[in-house]
């Protein structure tokens, strides 16, 4: 069980995360008293950041004096400390037409559900049912993050990818933490070749069969705008298949 964090702690987490995923850099005392108006000093923020460490939520990369989130920092920044940016009305009414067409027939609503999922969010999407069938989009959009400027990194993600048994373990063969929306990392998967890959997933269930959607890019993906598009998308695909 990680003990809870001061309020205090709590404030410099949030601002380290937000820095992180807008700059993919390990981020330092510094740039975080520099940039964030947190209301202590530099030092105050080094030992917190120092004790944040120590106690789970923060790693410092051995090539950095700057420190990036784990996944329990990440997971706790996602359940309680970030601000969802909604879609637009307009958006979601256009998400709808671009799906609509293909209502009838489950393999073409998620071909077309993974490709507009994937332009909105700039990322690599992949749908799956529970009989193994996979749907991907979005390849390119992997190459946008400096995460994945290393070619070892890519060709251990396109690995993956081509191995529908993994990608049926990661959607249906896990325990579901209970909510609708659930975030894996390839470093507490257990898989070392993904550690620097975020997963965002949830479940739908469509003209009979069960089947997952999911986001694939780095840990630091922009979680307050991408899960709520997640979110519409999936509740899209069951009410278009309804």
């Amino acid at each position: 069980m990680m003990e809870p964090l001061s309020a205090r702690q709590t404030q410099i987490l949030k601002a380290l995360i937000d820095e992180y995923i807008e700059t993919a850099e390990p981020v330092g005392s510094e740039n975080l008293d520099k940039k964030y108006n947190l209301g202590v000093s530099p030092a105050t923020i080094r030992n917190e950041m120092g004790t944040l460490t120590k106690i789970g939520y923060l790693k410092q990369p051995h090539t950095s004096a700057g420190r990036v989130p784990t996944p329990t920092a990440m997971k706790f920044f996602i359940d309680q400390l970030m601000e969802e940016k909604q879609m637009s009305l307009a958006d979601e009414v256009k998400a709808k037409e671009e799906v609509w067409d293909a209502k009838d027939d489950i393999d073409e609503l998620l071909t077309e559900a993974t490709h507009a999922l994937a332009e909105r969010t700039r990322s690599l999407t992949v749908a799956a049912t529970d009989e193994g069938k996979v749907w991907l989009s979005g390849y390119s959009n992997i190459f946008t993050n400096p995460e994945f400027a290393d070619l070892h990194t890519c060709a251990n993600l396109f690995n993956f990818l081509e191995e529908a048994e993994k990608i049926h373990e990661l959607f249906f063969e896990r325990p579901l933490s209970g909510s609708p929306i659930d975030v894996f990392f390839g470093e507490e998967l257990g898989w070392p070749d993904l550690s620097p890959v975020g997963v965002i997933a949830t479940h739908f269930s469509a003209k009979g069969k069960n089947g997952a959607l999911g986001i694939i890019g780095p840990v630091r993906i922009s979680y307050p705008t991408v899960i709520p598009v997640l979110r519409y998308f999936r509740n899209l695909i069951e009410e278009v298949a309804g």
